[in-house]
């Protein structure tokens, strides 16, 4: 269970390159979370762990780009 989530809709800043869709509908995101459970774990794991945990909203028919900035407690 995260401490702190914040989902930011990064699209507007990827107008005119891949991955953008031109519809509107948001295609870039970053997800900055802090989690006691991500302590002694490195980055890599920490981004398998939000993937799993996303699953199917993270489809890459749905979602371009996604930038995980995932901590524990106390890290900078």
């Amino acid at each position: 269970m995260p401490i702190s989530l914040e989902v930011i809709d990064d699209s507007h800043q990827h107008r005119g390159h891949a991955g953008h869709r031109g519809d509107g509908a948001e295609s870039h995101f970053t997800v900055k979370l802090v989690a006691s459970g991500f302590a002694g774990q490195s980055r890599i794991a920490r981004q398998r762990a939000v993937y799993a945990a996303l699953g199917d909203l993270v489809a890459p028919d749905r979602i371009h780009a996604l930038r995980i900035i995932a901590s524990a407690p106390g890290e900078a």
